[in-house]
């Protein structure tokens, strides 16, 4: 009997896990849409109104997306780039941009980075 019951409650949690899982998407496809005003790799913004987002920090990052697809930032360009962006694809576009190399002097606060 102990072992029918560990047997489907592994079998639940495998079903949870499943649903819970998104599709592992592709940073280039998710980050494409940022070169046209941000540049290539984030490095070189197409006007000085842009950020550069190569080189931020991953969590500045997240945390700007996350405040454009809630609406506390203002922008409306950036507001639909956001909407269809799950917490994981923010934070696959957040780490993605952090590593790229620009001209930002962002010294890390806690030693190298990993």
């Amino acid at each position: 009997m102990k072992r029918i019951i560990l047997i489907s409650l592994l079998a639940l949690a495998g079903t949870a896990q499943a649903k819970d899982a998104e599709p592992q998407k592709d940073v280039a496809t998710l980050a494409a849409p940022c070169a046209a005003c941000h540049g290539e790799n984030g490095a070189n913004p197409t006007t000085p109104a842009y950020p550069v987002l190569a080189g931020q920090y991953a969590n500045y990052l997240e945390h700007a997306l996350k405040e454009y697809k809630t609406g506390k930032r203002k922008n409306v360009v950036m507001a639909s780039q956001v909407t269809s962006l799950s917490d994981a694809d923010i934070r696959l576009l957040s780490r993605h941009f952090a590593a790229q190399s620009s001209k930002l002097h962002t010294p890390s606060v806690h030693g190298k980075a990993e």
